[in-house]
């Protein structure tokens, strides 16, 4: 049920920002260190600094000691490029390096290695992460617009109802914010999993998949969005259908040993309050964002790059509350409704609320709003 997280790590998964003698070859140890392991399985990959260190409700530090490094897992070099372009990198009282990956489930083999300390991902890799029995706890969050997240229909194929994806081939990767979303479209059409044909992919196999005929359709967030539509006869179920499948949510998330590793834990904080202030830089300087990472690094055009800037809408930032607790918990519901964990989940056991002290400082200072964690 769980491909990605049962057995140990995949070094294909890994792509790293850093020269081969640091980052990669630390990365490298840790991925044979857990090859060698004796007991693999869901448990048996953890290394042993992911056990908790202290207790979850002891003071956060914010004094950052000279000589702290972070390891930041990133996809699409998105997160980096936001700190670097915003200032805000330059800024952090710490070393940090980057290690870009694919997918949430990559950045959890990571994290059982001891090879990353904090991620950023969508919504629902961190209930894989309390499904694999892993100690990951939500750090920050952003919210975009929830119909950034589009169901992509395959050339020659009218698909604009969500009853029509009835016998449909769809691709499917577990452990990520796609999984929710075509689960919740089942969900919301009266269909099963059974239903339909899912087709298990990598997430960056999903755009030549669906404008290939492969599946039927795929679930596409920007740019894939636009890739996708230069590809005659392609078209998207309606976003009247849609509304409601994706969250918009992305999380900032840590190991437990480093939330609790005074130095890291620090860092981490640190980290958080310019999570929120690179994001919500992109807010007040859109077209400098869309040229230099949307043209720039993801090679599409400048009016693509717009387009995209513009589906996404504004960043805001929800308080780690009760409230975002909830709205955390009625995904991990739905995933489990269509039989998709192996066991009940609390989703309270998957945030750090000492943090919020960190959001709303950022928020606060930087102009930023806070998200409405609605349903």
């Amino acid at each position: 049920m769980f491909a990605g997280l049962s057995g140990c790590l995949n070094p294909g998964m890994y792509r790293s920002n850093t020269s081969p003698h640091g980052l990669r070859g630390r990365v490298a140890a840790a991925f044979l260190a857990v090859a060698t392991t004796a007991t693999l399985g869901l448990t048996g990959c953890a290394g042993g600094d992911d056990q908790p260190l202290g207790t979850p409700d002891a003071p956060l530090p914010t004094e950052v000691p000279p000589g702290t490094t972070l390891v930041v897992a990133d996809q699409q070099e998105r997160l980096q490029n936001a700190l670097r372009l915003s200032g805000e990198l330059d800024k952090l009282p710490f070393k940090i390096e980057f290690a870009n990956f694919v997918g949430g489930p990559a950045i959890l083999e990571a994290f059982r290695a001891g090879a990353a300390d904090v991620g950023q991902v969508g919504d629902v890799p961190p209930i894989h992460a309390l499904a694999a029995g892993q100690d990951v706890p939500i750090v920050g969050s952003y919210q975009t617009n929830p119909q950034a997240l589009k169901l992509a229909v395959a050339p020659g194929l009218s698909i604009t109802r969500l009853t029509e994806l009835k016998g449909r081939k769809i691709a499917y990767a577990e452990g990520t914010a796609q999984q929710a979303a075509v689960l919740k479209a089942l969900s919301k059409a009266g269909l099963k999993t059974g239903d339909v044909q899912l087709i298990r992919l990598q997430l960056a196999e999903f755009l030549d998949a669906v404008r290939t005929g492969q599946v039927d359709v795929a679930p596409l967030i920007e740019p894939n969005v636009t890739r996708l539509l230069r590809t005659p006869g392609t078209s998207l179920i309606p976003d009247s259908e849609t509304s409601g499948i994706y969250s918009g949510l992305a999380y900032v998330y840590a190991r437990r040993a480093v939330v609790q590793d005074p130095a890291k834990a620090a860092a981490t904080r640190a980290l958080v309050g310019a999570f929120v202030r690179a994001w919500h830089w992109t807010n007040t300087h859109s077209a400098e964002w869309a040229d230099a990472y949307y043209v720039r690094n993801q090679k599409v055009s400048a009016d693509d790059a717009r387009r995209i800037v513009e589906s996404l809408g504004t960043y805001t930032f929800p308080h780690l509350d009760q409230r975002l607790i909830a709205r955390q918990q009625s995904t991990i519901d739905a995933i489990d409704a269509a039989g998709e964990l192996p066991k009940k989940l609390t989703a309270a056991d998957g945030f750090d609320l000492r943090f919020d002290a960190a959001v709303t400082e950022a928020v606060t200072a930087s102009g930023a709003a806070f998200a409405e964690a609605v349903s």
